[in-house]
């Protein structure tokens, strides 16, 4: 699924962010500040000026799952535009995502204009899954999820000082392997 060495990649990638930002590799960190740190705009779609009324029937009260987030260039500047019907921890792992595309220097493979004029980047499966990856470190690197670990800190706390959903924090203990490396350690 992906290339050798890219999970490593980006666990030191979320912790070179966090020294540019002069966070510690377990401190939590804040999407949107990052977005200011890389220049990217970030808007809720409902910020956006003359959007069409239909538009805004379909998209916030229609269909509001259908999306979450999406990128759009204007001129050399990135602009980041999030779904405001989503809360919790959700927003900040839609802006960690579109954030890890930049990051990742991911081109759309394929981009289409919808009948109200927004134009929609997609991006290949394996981008995809490269943007979840990198989304999931930058959130939660390892390093932070020991010290969460050693710290006994519980699920609801994780989520309110981290801003990430319950899953996102249960995924990236599976993934990285955090609980069973640190049962291990106290046998």
């Amino acid at each position: 699924m992906f290339t050798r060495g890219f999970k490593s990649w980006c666990e030191n990638v979320a912790l070179q962010v966090r020294r540019d930002l002069r966070l510690r590799a377990f401190d939590p960190l804040n999407p949107w500040a990052l977005a200011e740190h890389l220049q990217i705009k970030v808007w809720n779609a409902n910020q956006i000026p003359g959007l069409d009324p239909t538009c805004v029937e379909i998209l916030f009260r229609e269909d509001p799952d259908s999306w979450s987030a999406i990128t759009l260039y204007i001129e050399t500047t990135a602009l980041v535009i999030l779904n405001p019907s989503h809360s919790g921890g959700r927003p900040a792992s839609d802006l960690t995502h579109e954030l890890a595309h930049i990051l990742l220097g991911h081109k759309a493979a394929r981009i289409d204009v919808s009948e109200y004029g927004f134009m929609l980047n997609t991006y290949d499966r394996q981008q995809e899954e490269e943007a979840d990856w990198l989304s999931g470190c930058l959130l939660l690197p390892r390093e932070a999820l020991l010290f969460l670990r050693r710290q006994q800190m519980d699920q609801i706390t994780v989520r309110q000082t981290y801003g990430v959903s319950g899953e996102m924090f249960q995924y990236r203990l599976n993934v990285t392997g955090v609980d069973r490396q640190l049962k291990q350690v106290k046998r």
